[in-house]
């Protein structure tokens, strides 16, 4: 039996225990946008003592995660349709801008200093292209050193929205891709070793001479990885800059009435690999989805320049504020 003392301290650590649960908002899922949501996380955590957890898992945990109502918001760079969204009874909107680089480990080549068609790039993470002097690679190359070496392709291991968004690009770039690979968030390669997440990925390529990959923009910066120019739409070469970036953004159509279901891949005058990375909130639960909302609004008041820094792209104001009646239409 317990004595009134007791009592009083059980009751003090449920208070207590509720007072925690409150002040704690969860999210799980795209390892892409990951460096910067922990960064606003952060800041929102000095600003309100309110903390967010989010987990860096994959898209693919991510949809499964909040689907099942595990955590609060799940993220995922590849957009859910709003069919799939009716489905799992969420919501959806973008909640910062990133892109995709083509890194590679070849030893002497400094970054931005190989060319890679697009079609080219889809050749190589078919297996069609296998050795990096490779007739296709040479042809758009002169002057650098190209090695008589067999390519190491890396790729996801896990369900991932990076391989949804650059598989899109592939898609668009390739009309082999397109038919025997198509897009998706894991699909069947022919090719390579696998690394789990945008980090593992990137830590392959690190760590392995004369491999290539696909990551998010703000991994290859932080490791001073290098790499490829790519083309745009109408087949100029580009590098991945932020005003090329910003370009592809400009020309993004959303919709609230689609949850801003869209694409940025392959636009004219712009890098061709960028997207946007997405936030998912079960339609039910209000109280959350309001404590969730308060943490990407403040981040989008205060954070584009953090966002900046890391080498990402904030969302434009016009589709922040096309977002906040999205909230207001959906509570």
């Amino acid at each position: 039996m317990l004595t009134k003392a007791t009592k009083g301290l059980v009751i003090a650590a449920i208070a207590a225990t509720s007072m925690i649960a409150a002040d704690k908002i969860s999210g799980a899922g795209a390892t892409f946008p990951a460096p910067c949501y922990y960064d606003w996380a952060y800041s929102y955590q000095k600003a309100t003592k309110t903390r967010v957890n989010y987990q860096a898992i994959g898209s693919g945990g991510g949809i499964k995660q909040v689907s099942e109502r595990i955590v609060d918001f799940g993220g995922t760079d590849a957009p859910m349709t709003p069919k799939e969204l009716a489905s799992a009874k969420l919501l959806q909107f973008p909640a910062v801008i990133g892109s995709i680089v083509v890194a590679h480990n070849l030893p002497g080549v400094a970054d931005e200093k190989l060319k890679l068609k697009n079609s080219v790039v889809a050749d190589i993470f078919a297996g069609k292209i296998t050795m990096w002097n490779d007739p296709a690679i040479a042809a758009d190359n002169a002057g650098v050193k190209l090695p008589n070496q067999k390519i190491i392709v890396v790729h996801r291991s896990d369900g991932s929205g990076t391989t949804h968004v650059f598989t899109d690009y592939l898609s668009e770039a390739s009309k082999m891709w397109k038919s025997q690979f198509g897009v998706g968030k894991a699909i069947g390669w022919k090719t390579g070793v696998g690394g789990k997440g945008n980090e593992g990925v990137t830590n392959l390529i690190k760590q392995t001479p004369y491999s290539i990959g696909y990551i998010e923009n703000a991994y290859k910066e932080k490791n001073n990885l290098a790499a490829a120019t790519l083309q745009t739409a109408e087949g100029k070469w580009v590098s991945a800059t932020l005003p090329n970036f910003q370009n592809a953004v400009k020309q993004a159509k959303w919709s609230k009435k689609d949850h801003f279901y869209s694409s940025l891949v392959m636009q004219d005058n712009a890098y061709p690999i960028v997207a946007a990375t997405f936030i998912l909130m079960p339609k039910e639960k209000a109280e959350s989805n309001e404590e969730v909302i308060k943490f990407f609004d403040h981040s989008f008041r205060n954070g584009d320049k953090a966002a900046q820094k890391l080498g990402y792209i904030p969302l434009p104001v016009e589709t922040t504020n096309l977002v906040r009646q999205y909230w207001a239409e959906n509570k």
